[in-house]
C-alpha cells in the first residue's frame, strides 16, 4: 500500500490487513505495566499497584488525592495512561498509610497493592508494557494474516509510532502545543475549544459553535460537564476579556506538559512516515539509538554499523525536538528540519526559545516486539505482546489491521 507520495504507508503493506474492531469494551484492550523495580517496603512513600477502568492516569491521581488528602503535584507515576480499557499500574502516594489505600472505595479504581518506598516513582520509570487485546468482527483467516506480520515485526521491528491516541478527543492536542510553542496564546484557546466538526456530543458542539460566535457565557453554560478545562479558561476570558495569556493559566501544568509534548510527537510521527521503509537501517548522519541503555551516537559508517541494527542492538532514532535535544546530521537531520519547516519553525526553534518544560530528546524508530501470542476464537482474534516503555499498541495494531 503506498501513499500519494510514493513512500509505503505501512511496514507489513503486502500482507492485508485483518479488519475488525477494538475497544468494544473495557475487557478488550488490557494493559500491565512490568516494573522497573520493586519498591523496598520502607520510606514516605507508598507504591500502589492499581487496576483502573475507563480513567485516564489523571483522574485516577486526582481521584486518589481527593480521598487521601494530598496533593497532585506530590503523587508520582511511571507512565501516563488513557481512559480506554483496563490498566494496571503503579502510583506513588506520599505520608500515606498503606492499609488506608488498600481500604479505599473509588468508582472505576482499585488498589490491589501497597507497599512503601523511599522516592517518589518517576515518568519513564518502567521496563515495558503488557498488552492483552480483542480484535472484533475479523475474517476466518484473520490468525493467519496476523501471524505473518508479527512475524516481520518481529525481524524488523514495530514502527514506533506515537499515533492517534496521543492527540486527544479532536485529534488537536498537537496544534494546541504548537500554538503555545509560539507564544499564541488566543490560538492555543481556540485550539483547545476546537471546533463543532470534530465532536459527536450535541452539547458539547453547541458549546463550541457559541464561543466561535462570540458568546462566551454561553458557551460555558453548554460546556458538558467533563469539560472542565475549557470552562475554567472561558471563565478567566469572561473576568478578564482578551487576556489570553491569563486565561491560559487556568490550564493544569500536566496538561500543558501534555499539549507541548503532543506537539513533538507529530513532528516525530511525520519525520518515521517518512523514513518508514528504512526504520530498521540506520543512513549516514544518524543518531543510533541503543537498545540496551537508551544511549545514542553518531553514525559516519552505516555499513559498519549495518549488523548492529540487523541484531537489533540499536536503531535510527527520530526527533522530540525541545532546548536538549542533539539534532542529527546529513539527510536525516535535512528530514528532521524539513517537517520542523511545515510547521512554519526556523532549524532551531522558535525565536523566543523552547518553553522550559519542552526539553526535547530522541526516540528510536523502531521498537522490539516480544513474547507475542496470537489466538482466534470464531471472529475475535487476541492479541498477546509486550513493548518497550513508551511504545504504544496501537503502532503494532496499525500494521495487524490496516486501519490508520
Amino acid at each position: 500500500m503506498q501513499q500519494e507520495t510514493g513512500k509505503p504507508l505501512y511496514l507489513t503493506g503486502e500482507i492485508a490487513g485483518i479488519g475488525g474492531s477494538i475497544k468494544e469494551n473495557a475487557e478488550d484492550f488490557r494493559v500491565t505495566e512490568v516494573p522497573l523495580y520493586l519498591p523496598c517496603g520502607d520510606g514516605e512513600h507508598v507504591y500502589a499497584e492499581i487496576e483502573k477502568r475507563s480513567l485516564t492516569t489523571l483522574e485516577a491521581i486526582r481521584r486518589i488525592a481527593k480521598a487521601m488528602g494530598v496533593q497532585e503535584r506530590d503523587m508520582g507515576y511511571a507512565g501516563m495512561k488513557d481512559s480506554r480499557g483496563i490498566t494496571r499500574q503503579t502510583l506513588s502516594i506520599p505520608r500515606v498509610k498503606p492499609e488506608a489505600l488498600l481500604a479505599l472505595d473509588i468508582p472505576g479504581l482499585t488498589v490491589l497493592s501497597a507497599v512503601r518506598h523511599r522516592n517518589k516513582l518517576k515518568l519513564g520509570h518502567l521496563a515495558a508494557n503488557r498488552f492483552c487485546l480483542a480484535v472484533r468482527g475479523v475474517a476466518p483467516d484473520a490468525a493467519d494474516r496476523a501471524e505473518e506480520v508479527c512475524a516481520v515485526l518481529h525481524r524488523r521491528g514495530v514502527p514506533n509510532f506515537f499515533g492517534p491516541q496521543r492527540y486527544g478527543t479532536q485529534q488537536n492536542s498537537h496544534r494546541i502545543g504548537r500554538a503555545i510553542i509560539c507564544g499564541d496564546a488566543q490560538g492555543a484557546v481556540d485550539a483547545l475549544i476546537g471546533s463543532p466538526d470534530s465532536v459527536d456530543d450535541e452539547r458539547w458542539k453547541a458549546a463550541i459553535s457559541a464561543y466561535r460566535q462570540g458568546d462566551l457565557a454561553e458557551s460555558i453554560r453548554l460546556f458538558p460537564p467533563a469539560c472542565r478545562m475549557e470552562r475554567d479558561i472561558l471563565q478567566r476570558l469572561v473576568a478578564r476579556p482578551g487576556a489570553w495569556d491569563k486565561a491560559l493559566h487556568a490550564l493544569n501544568p500536566r496538561l500543558r506538559s501534555l499539549f507541548l509534548s503532543a506537539w513533538q510527537s507529530a513532528i516525530f510521527d511525520a519525520v518515521l512516515r517518512e523514513r518508514l521503509a528504512g526504520c530498521d537501517r540506520v543512513m549516514a548522519g544518524d543518531l543510533a539509538w541503543k537498545h540496551a541503555n537508551g544511549a545514542c551516537f553518531l553514525v559516519e559508517d552505516p555499513q559498519a554499523e549495518a549488523g548492529r541494527a540487523e541484531a537489533f542492538e540499536i536503531s535510527p532514532s527520530g526527533p522530540l525536538f525541545g532546548g536538549s535535544m542533539t539534532p542529527a546530521a546529513g539527510e536525516p537531520r535535512a528530514i528532521e528540519e524539513r517537517m520542523l519547516a511545515c510547521e512554519g519553525l526556523p532549524p532551531g526553534g522558535p525565536a523566543g526559545g523552547w518553553p522550559d518544560r519542552l526539553s526535547g530528546g530522541r526516540r528510536p524508530l523502531r521498537v522490539p516486539l516480544s513474547d507475542y501470542r496470537i489466538a482466534q476464537e470464531e471472529d475475535c482474534l487476541t492479541l498477546d505482546f509486550t513493548l518497550p516503555k513508551g511504545a504504544y499498541a496501537t503502532a503494532l495494531l496499525r500494521e495487524v489491521m490496516k486501519d490508520w
